[in-house]
């Protein structure tokens, strides 16, 4: 629900302390400490103006930061990650800097944005070959634990439910054409509106030898859409699906579509093989 005008110039000229007890929220719950704090849930805070705002400890969450100004800010102890551009700090874009970084620890990462087809397809072996050493040793561990989210994430059967959506969307609907390509244990991005016919059932809990079946299948097939592809093909536009689905019954560049696969599994993976080791510990 968006927020009137006079309720942002409220935002403007009063303090957090100031808003928790005015009826700009509706909602305000107390935190472990059993202090008030601010909520804002689906609230529409475009051109709102912070001022001697205190946002210590804060949690932001699925926020769009697109075109955001911060100025004499203390950011100390913060961590950021997401879809990260043109991020500068002291005038100095930084993602170059990160991004050096994340390929410095982490090698096979470059081959993630392969300028070629024979690039993608060196791509897709690799994570074949990291995806099966993950899920050797997520085998080893009690398959209840595999069910177990870690900070709010996804569990590790969720992720792998959720790279098959991936698949469904952006392979077998997108570039190959199939309107209805979804499997009931698909699982979309939690920042994803309902799309009639596209499933989204938080509450199953399949086998792991379930959802890595379903899993093998659809990585034949991106096995099989890299083997034939071709650089001519990577710049060419996808036929849109005209039924309702996810994406858009757009027209999309190929390669967009298959890199956003690659970006997928090598993240998701990234992710598991954290989460893993914790469950571990």
């Amino acid at each position: 629900m968006p927020l009137r005008s006079d309720q942002k110039a409220v935002i403007a000229s009063r303090s957090i302390t100031d808003l928790v007890t005015s009826d700009v929220l509706s909602s305000v719950p107390r935190s472990r400490e059993g202090g008030r704090v601010a909520e804002f849930k689906e609230q529409d805070l475009s051109g709102a103006r912070f001022e001697d705002v205190r946002l210590r400890d804060a949690v932001f969450d699925k926020v769009d930061l697109t075109g955001v100004t911060i100025r004499a800010a203390r950011v100390v102890d913060v961590s950021i990650d997401g879809d990260i551009d043109n991020l500068r700090v002291w005038g100095v874009d930084v993602v170059p800097l990160i991004d050096a970084e994340l390929n410095r620890r982490h090698p096979d990462r470059a081959k993630m944005s392969p300028a070629d087809a024979d690039g993608y397809r060196e791509a897709w072996e690799l994570l074949e070959r990291l995806w099966a050493e993950t899920v050797e040793r997520a085998r080893a561990m009690p398959e209840e634990l595999l069910h177990e989210s870690v900070d709010g994430e996804w569990s590790f059967i969720e992720t792998q439910r959720h790279l098959v959506f991936a698949t469904d969307a952006w392979v077998r609907r997108a570039v190959l054409g199939d309107p209805a390509p979804w499997d009931p244990l698909d699982l979309p991005h939690d920042e994803m509106s309902d799309v009639p016919g596209v499933p989204r059932d938080r509450a199953v809990r399949p086998s792991l030898d379930e959802v890595l079946a379903l899993r093998a299948d659809r990585m034949g097939t991106v096995r099989e859409v890299f083997a034939g592809l071709t650089d001519e093909q990577l710049g060419e536009m996808t036929v849109p699906v005209t039924e309702p689905g996810y994406p858009e019954s757009e027209s999309f560049e190929v390669s967009r579509c298959l890199g956003c696969i690659l970006g997928e599994e090598w993240h998701h993976r990234m992710y598991a093989e954290r989460d893993l080791a914790i469950l571990r510990g």
